[in-house]
């Protein structure tokens, strides 16, 4: 991947539980793990998006970043106040070395 084709910036967040002190309720929040990532974010078109439906949860965009350890589809990405969750870490076909590719669907604010 060209890195003038990463010329967006995603923050990877993680989710963190925390016990509420009045209730004792396990509450979630999430957790920067890492900002302000190169990436490249291309909306699917609505083939690709009618493709991919069928055999994944509504991917609605492809993320491409850097190979990067510990990725994985727990956590969300933001994107320009969207919030995108993973729905698979795919590396790349050839070398699996260089990039990730991250089929996302656009999630809610949960936390």
């Amino acid at each position: 991947m060209r890195a003038g084709r990463l010329r967006h910036r995603i923050d990877f967040q993680r989710p963190s539980f925390a016990q509420d002190p009045v209730t004792g309720e396990m509450i979630k929040t999430w957790v920067e793990v890492w900002g302000k990532v190169p990436a490249s974010v291309e909306p699917l078109s609505a083939r690709e998006f009618i493709a991919a439906a069928a055999t994944q949860n509504e991917v609605t965009a492809r993320i491409g970043i850097r190979k990067r350890a510990g990725v994985d589809p727990s956590m969300r990405i933001i994107h320009r106040g969207k919030i995108y969750n993973i729905e698979g870490v795919l590396p790349d076909p050839k070398s699996g070395l260089d990039y990730l590719t991250l089929p996302c669907s656009e999630g809610v604010d949960d936390g």
